[in-house]
């Protein structure tokens, strides 16, 4: 489990690529190696990696991850090169204090900066998600404004969101700015999105509730509902 909160910035050194995946090593990582150990769990630009290797002295600190066909189809990494920079963070221990939100660092999918601009010190972006698919389900149900979005990694607050765009809003303070790397990303960037859990599960459980499925049973099951509510206020 992860909070959102990003711990530190470290840089692409080396990709090694085959045929079942590629290993990413990420130096500059000394400061968050201290507790490391073999087998634990890394969240880099928010998805969940297993430390495979790793040395908090030589070089600055630098860790090796494993990158399955699965995780580069389903986030940006696999479009990362030696120099960028990376969003890490270690997982929650049960002893700190809890920021954040309930990160899983599972990512959902994957969305594209459309616009960027300054407001004051601030930063705001918006991103478009992708057309939703069978196998690609909409995200937009579990994005309202106010709620939570992990973008790259980051705990962030929704400013605004438009369904019919299929975008949605976030802004960055000047201290954000500084901590992450979505400040640096241009328009036509993409992120990696993963929504807040709490929606998912409570959406299963309204759906299973009804005795629909899915996002378009779900819709109908809820208008007939609120159909059925006026038609009996009408006629009492």
């Amino acid at each position: 489990m992860f909070t959102g909160l990003i711990e530190h910035l470290g840089t692409v050194s080396s990709i090694v690529v085959n045929e079942g995946g590629c290993t990413l090593t990420i130096a500059n990582t000394a400061e968050i190696l201290s507790d490391c150990h073999i087998g634990d769990s890394i969240a880099v630009n928010g998805a969940c990696l297993t430390v495979t290797e790793f040395s908090e002295k030589e070089e600055g600190g630098w860790f090796k991850v494993w990158l399955a066909n699965e995780t580069l189809e389903r986030t940006d990494l696999g479009e990362r090169k030696v120099g960028d920079q990376l969003n890490l963070e270690r997982a929650m221990g049960a002893h700190v204090r809890f920021g954040g939100h309930f990160v899983q660092a599972h990512v959902d999918g994957t969305a594209t900066i459309v616009d960027r601009f300054p407001d004051g010190d601030s930063l705001r972006l918006t991103f478009q998600l992708l057309e939703p698919t069978p196998e690609r389900p909409s995200l937009l149900p579990y994005l309202i404004p106010k709620g939570y979005v992990t973008v790259d990694g980051a705990s962030l607050t929704l400013t605004g969101v438009n369904d019919a765009d299929r975008t949605f809003s976030v802004m960055l303070i000047q201290h954000t700015q500084q901590k992450i790397t979505l400040s640096k990303k241009a328009v036509g960037a993409k992120v990696n999105i993963e929504v807040d859990m709490i929606g998912k599960y409570v959406q299963k459980s309204v759906a299973a509730a009804l005795g629909g499925g899915g996002d378009e049973g779900l819709r109908s099951l809820i208008e007939k509902v609120v159909k059925d509510v006026l038609k009996k206020e009408a006629s009492s």
